[in-house]
């Protein structure tokens, strides 16, 4: 198998309203949907502050507030692709009349157990998905002016 070697950049967003946190529903590859934090890539021209609140907004037509960064995971695919997800925690500001982008089919508030049954049926869209919640609920974060955009 040739790998593919160029690094694709990504962004996700924690972003958690009483005891939920809000994951998008999307269709994967014309299979059974998945679920995931607001996440995408970082488009030319854009850094990962930039590209997720965009994200955010096109997959749940919701604004926010970032507010930490969870850092950089590292992901790497069994097909051979290489991610580099920058992880980011954001409050619900406010929501907006906007579309939502075509491959998300629905938008979830879902608690910490739910999300982890749907981890054991194999259905988050990574493993990075229950590690970003984990790690926004121990405190693992920094302050965003680690990241000079």
């Amino acid at each position: 198998m040739i790998k593919n070697t160029a690094i694709r950049s990504t962004a996700a967003c924690v972003i958690q309203r009483n005891n939920r946190f809000l994951m998008v529903e999307e269709a994967r590859d014309g299979r059974q949907t998945v679920f995931n934090q607001p996440a995408g890539h970082v488009e030319p021209g854009e850094g990962p502050m930039a590209a997720i609140l965009r994200e955010v907004q096109e997959e749940t037509a919701l604004q926010v507030t970032l507010t930490d960064y969870l850092g950089l995971y590292v992901f790497h695919t069994p097909e051979g692709l290489t991610f580099h997800s920058h992880g980011f925690i954001a409050t619900p500001d406010l929501m907006l009349s906007s579309p939502i982008d075509s491959d998300i089919t629905a938008t979830h508030w879902l608690t910490l157990k739910d999300i982890k049954a749907l981890n054991d049926a194999d259905r988050l869209r990574s493993p990075l998905v229950l590690m970003r919640i984990e790690n926004a609920l121990s405190g693992h974060c920094y302050p965003l002016t680690v990241i000079h955009e």
